[in-house]
């Protein structure tokens, strides 16, 4: 597995960061598959410079036979190039590997300030790739939170699951959610919801929690028919 870590890619005009790692994991496709792409709440704070809501995104990956990590690192850094915007401070990091101390890091961005000196220092005594690409490289602390959070395997709302499309909107059956490896928990209890259909807004986005891909859904029900219908919840 390898990780990638993005922040502050965009400005309020522009594609967010969701939509540049989208696009890598396009570049990337001949040699790496797409484990799941999650958006990764850091501290909002007047203090903290952020585009709308201060979040990372990681990209999860797994190598096809051909894959070279240091080419994947190239053209990471050739898309955000392409994708840079003007006023915007973008980070990324690249490791195949996330000790303790970056996770620790990560979940520090969720509720501390913290500065690009502290994110350089763990990356150099861990060995991670850590790079700014334009303004004041800021976006270099919340790349290098996005690996330790995605690392956890217990934070952040999945933006893309694995290689399916990103299709699901609406009313849908919840099998065709289980059918992607996605469990549907009751909000309140965290046990399986027992539901027919799942109203899952405008876009499917389930959260990593626990090592699991996982859809919250809200207790209260309504009914289609015979069919029950329970509401997916957003969470960070």
């Amino acid at each position: 597995m390898i990780l990638i870590g993005l922040d502050d890619t965009d400005t309020l005009d522009s594609p967010g960061t969701n939509q540049l790692a989208k696009a890598i994991v396009r570049a990337l496709s001949d040699h790496w598959i797409c484990v799941r792409i999650v958006r990764h709440q850091l501290l909002v704070d007047p203090r903290v410079p952020f585009t709308s809501k201060n979040g990372s995104a990681s990209i999860s990956l797994l190598a096809r036979s051909t894959a070279c990590r240091d080419t994947l690192v190239q053209q990471c850094q050739s898309v955000m190039q392409e994708w840079y915007q003007v006023g915007s401070d973008p980070g990324l990091c690249v490791s195949d590997h996330v000790p303790a101390a970056v996770m620790e890091f990560g979940r520090k961005c969720c509720t501390q300030l913290v500065d690009q000196a502290e994110a350089f220092a763990i990356a150099a005594t861990h060995g991670l790739f850590l790079k700014g690409l334009g303004g004041t490289n800021g976006g270099v602390i919340g790349a290098l939170a996005a690996i330790g959070l995605a690392a956890t395997g217990d934070n952040g709302r999945v933006v893309l699951h694995g290689e399916w499309p990103d299709d699901l909107s609406g009313i849908v059956p919840a099998e065709r959610i289980r059918q992607r490896g996605i469990d549907i928990l009751d909000e309140h209890t965290g046990r399986p919801a027992d539901a027919d259909l799942i109203d899952v807004g405008k876009h499917l986005r389930p959260n990593r929690r626990a090592g699991r891909t996982v859809l919250f859904v809200r207790p209260e029900s309504s009914e289609c028919g015979t069919q029950r219908i329970l509401k997916a919840i957003r969470m960070v």
